[in-house]
């Protein structure tokens, strides 16, 4: 146990397990006035000054730069000590409200809480989303769902989103390109459908911000591994108090997404090629006509043109919706209304899934990949 002057989070604990009662909750006021005059000195104004619980937007307290700052790899730490005192102060103030131990909760959470990298209504967010229904309780075992529904509550609707409507503008793309061709060139298109439909899940996954919970490097780690470790998920997002990204930390955001994606993009692409290419010969032993002017789709530079298309075309407005049009406008602006937010994300990523669609055919006709069948 501490001394008299000072207290820890794990005093905290111990005391939190005890049984609520009318006297416990008036120790409990004493101990977070004690606890803020004594051990971290930090004014009780200040810390009232952001909202006990609310999203991750410019202006909740967080040392956002904007994207343009330089604070030379503060990104995924602790942040300087004054906010990281603040931070942990609120986080005690958070588990003293919803009554928890700091046992109690994840060891990355609280490892976190600790290194004074989450603010308080991150930790309400926490249990929060503890009272969800099985399914959402059950992801929150995993450390990258953890991160993302914490830092957006919405993660998984927009995950539906992007699946869900993604394949019926993926056709209505095709479509609103092929027309009239869209029998003849139907192999392209539903080789496009296959490889959009596989992409759409780490379209939302990827660039989506997230809380750092991330464990520490390995020692001896390489510079280039230090580099992108600092490195926010998203290029643009909201920087939590004590946390900070450099230009170039953004800028490594956006390289090492679209590594991922690239991967990602080849994958889907040679399933998607190889299925077309099942078709195309499955329609020559049927088609005379077809067999003649028909060939099959090549693989490999399909696959690159594909995994270079995710990785530019796809990385950069993917990152711009969730961290500049979601995170950065319509949060702030609807915090308050979930449904209404909801509604807009919907419009905002079936235009950006639609456009993508219309792209990336312009894109395969321009690089030669796919050619205009008469």
């Amino acid at each position: 146990m501490a001394s008299s002057s000072s207290f820890s989070l794990r005093s905290l604990s111990d005391l939190r397990r005890r049984p609520p009662s009318r006297s416990h909750h008036i120790y409990s006021s004493a101990f977070r006035s004690r606890f803020l005059s004594t051990s971290l000195s930090i004014p009780l104004l200040t810390l009232h000054r952001r909202p006990r619980y609310g999203p991750l937007v410019p202006g909740s307290g967080g040392n956002d730069d904007g994207g343009v700052g330089n604070y030379g790899g503060g990104g995924g730490g602790g942040g300087d000590d004054d906010f990281g005192r603040r931070n942990r102060t609120e986080a005690v103030l958070a588990l003293a409200d919803i009554g928890r131990p700091l046992e109690s909760l994840p060891a990355d959470l609280a490892a976190a809480i600790d290194a004074g990298r989450i603010p308080g209504f991150v930790v309400h967010r926490f249990a929060e989303l503890e009272k969800s229904p099985v399914f959402l309780r059950w992801l929150l075992q995993f450390g990258g769902f953890k991160e993302r529904l914490l830092a957006d509550d919405l993660f998984l609707a927009k995950v539906a989103m992007e699946c869900g409507v993604g394949i019926f503008t993926k056709i209505a793309a095709e479509w609103e390109r092929r027309r009239e061709r869209l029998v003849k060139e139907l192999d392209f298109a539903f080789a496009d459908v296959v490889m959009a439909f596989i992409a759409d899940f780490m379209l939302v996954w990827l660039p989506a911000p997230t809380v750092p919970l991330k464990p520490p490097l390995a020692f001896g780690a390489g510079p280039i591994s230090k580099f992108f470790y600092g490195c926010p998920d998203n290029a643009f997002q909201v920087a939590l108090a004590g946390t900070s990204y450099s230009f170039l930390q953004r800028i490594g955001a956006i390289v090492r997404n679209g590594a991922k994606l690239f991967v990602v993009g080849t994958s889907a692409s040679l399933i998607g090629t190889g299925i077309t290419n099942v078709l195309i010969n499955a329609r020559k032993a049927f088609d005379k006509d077809f067999a003649e002017e028909a060939r099959d789709v090549p693989v490999l530079s399909t696959s690159a043109a594909y995994g270079v298309y995710m990785a530019v075309s796809s990385n950069v407005r993917y990152q711009i919706v969730a961290g500049v049009i979601e995170q950065r406008i319509l949060e702030p602006l609807l915090q308050n209304q979930k449904l209404l937010l909801s509604a807009f994300c919907f419009a905002v990523r079936t235009g950006n899934t639609f456009l993508g669609s219309l792209m990336w055919v312009d894109y395969a006709r321009w690089t030669g990949i796919q050619k205009v069948r008469d």
